[in-house]
């Protein structure tokens, strides 16, 4: 197994799109005009979209939100992620998508790196959601209270 974790990403207009929404990406591979091979360092975390259609509309729409794992460590197995990852979030249909993606976008807007957000918080947002309930926005000081978390276990 190697040490990176490696995620294929297509993109076939109105088919299927399979994207990162963010992440640190360490290396990539293009393997054709449609296909290319990302990599992200263990601990890294990533949101994975896969989008597809067929003639008479979507058939699958699905974000993931997996953290790169180290060798030895257990991990989920999500298409296309190799060799898989911690699970953080995993959620599927059009509406959730949507709503995790605009929890990204709230992030962001706060000049806060989704990547660097604290793990629980993608949990909270996978349970809420699953239970059709509206997840509590990640803030600033939220994320200070995280870096403080993580400084004191290092």
């Amino acid at each position: 197994m190697s040490a990176r974790t490696t995620i294929e990403l297509t993109w076939i207009e109105g088919r299927i799109e399979r994207w990162l929404r963010f992440g640190q990406i360490v290396q990539e591979t293009i393997k054709s005009r449609s296909v290319r091979v990302v990599g992200v360092d263990p601990g890294g975390i990533f949101a994975f979209v896969r989008w597809a259609a067929n003639d008479y509309g979507t058939v699958e729409s699905r974000i993931d939100i997996l953290q790169a794992v180290s060798r030895g460590e257990n991990y989920s197995t999500v298409p296309f992620v190799t060799p898989g990852g911690v699970s953080l979030l995993r959620l599927s249909g059009w509406p959730k998508v949507e709503t995790v993606l605009l929890a990204i976008d709230q992030i962001e807007a706060e000049r806060i790196a989704p990547e660097d957000v604290c793990p629980d918080h993608w949990r909270h947002v996978h349970n809420r959601l699953s239970s059709n309930l509206e997840p509590r926005p990640y803030t600033p000081f939220r994320h200070d209270a995280w870096l403080k978390r993580r400084a004191l276990a290092a």
